[in-house]
Formats: structure tokens, C-alpha cells, sequence
């Protein structure tokens, strides 16, 4: 091989050596994990202060409806920024 040859594999190695996701999918990826963590924190609590006393609260609108609505959003948020092709420039 010569060195021209050599020139030549490097240059096209470098031009492979592109980002797999764009500016658009990372910002796609930050509004997903945004859903996934307020849909998560909406599940938490509902504990009762007297473990004799059993507390309804754990079955409420916003424990049970909302927050696996905005989870299962936030995953295909996440899928969707995964499958999307980056623009070219």
C-alpha cells in the first residue's frame, strides 16, 4: 500500500466518524426523560402516617390515570428520538 492509498482510507474513515444523533434527537431524548420523571414522581406517595389506618389516597385519579399516561408518553417520546434520522447539513 502506498501512501497515497493510506491518505485516502483516512480521510474516508474520518468522514464516518459523524455524531449517530443530531441536535434535534438529544433535545427529543431531555423532553422524554422530562415526561418519564413527572410522570414517576406523580406515582409516589399515598403512604399513610398510622400503618392501622388504610389510606384511599392510592387511588386516585393522578396515581392511577396521569402518571402511567405520561410514562408510556415519555417512552415513546424516547422511541421516537432514537428512531429519528438527524438532518444533514
Amino acid at each position: 500500500m502506498n501512501r497515497e492509498e493510506k491518505n485516502k482510507q483516512n480521510v474516508e474513515q474520518e468522514d464516518n466518524k459523524t455524531m449517530p444523533f443530531g441536535r434535534d434527537n438529544y433535545l427529543w431524548v431531555i423532553i422524554g426523560l422530562a415526561f418519564l420523571l413527572i410522570g414517576f414522581l406523580l406515582m409516589i406517595g399515598g403512604g399513610s402516617d398510622d400503618p392501622d389506618v388504610f389510606n384511599d389516597a392510592i387511588f386516585n385519579f393522578r396515581r392511577l390515570t396521569l402518571a402511567p399516561i405520561l410514562v408510556l408518553i415519555g417512552f415513546g417520546i424516547q422511541i421516537y428520538a432514537i428512531m429519528k434520522k438527524p438532518k444533514n447539513k
